[in-house]
């Protein structure tokens, strides 16, 4: 009799690390992937868990035209704005994509392929990470969408976990702690590492 969690990866699943990250950009640019490229670099950028991020509109990152260097996106979990920065490679992707599609501010930024839906679904994005991370022969059980969430605020070098928790949208810096997997003790240090 096999377990429930028979063959799955249990706990916290790891983040990209910096050379996987670019692995995985470059490969979308050689592959000519503007749409999977757009998304990736958002993905990457804003932090969002993919509910969120599968339903962001071109005006919540473009406006006239032009893709914004921040946004904010109200989170559907919390219910509470969270901002973030687009990067220049982001901003272009994301400008090359909607030129691409000629997408309006009216549309989702990364519309369904399936008429019965409105945007990519997060089964889909869930698909599309799997595809990202085996290209560069990860193993896809070890990653998924939350860890992309994760990608950027785990290697952010900051002493400042308030500001990570700011940029996660969480409303306990205790939730910010176990989520970037760091135990109580090292959190103190870091905190107390910072000088005010």
């Amino acid at each position: 009799m096999s377990s429930w969690n028979s063959g799955r990866i249990i706990g916290q699943k790891p983040p990209l690390k910096p050379k996987e990250v670019w692995a995985i950009r470059t490969r979308l640019q050689m592959l000519s992937a503007v749409r999977d490229l757009a998304l990736f670099n958002l993905a990457i950028d804003s932090k969002l868990r993919a509910c969120d991020l599968v339903a962001i509109s071109v005006a919540d990152v473009a406006i006239s035209g032009r893709v914004r260097d921040r946004a904010i996106i109200i989170q559907r979990k919390t219910g509470r704005p969270v901002q973030f920065e687009l990067t220049d490679q982001t901003r272009e992707a994301v400008a090359a994509w909607i030129g691409t599609r000629r997408l309006g501010e009216r549309d989702y930024l990364f519309p369904s392929r399936v008429h019965a839906l409105p945007h990519l679904s997060t089964r889909q994005y869930s698909r599309v990470v799997e595809r990202w991370v085996s290209s560069i022969g990860l193993d896809p059980k070890r990653y998924g969408t939350h860890p992309m969430r994760r990608t950027k605020a785990a290697h952010k070098k900051t002493g400042n976990l308030r500001a990570v928790q700011l940029l996660l949208g969480h409303k306990k810096l205790e939730s910010t702690v176990q989520y970037l997997g760091i135990e109580v003790d090292d959190a103190l240090g870091i905190s107390e590492q910072v000088e005010l």
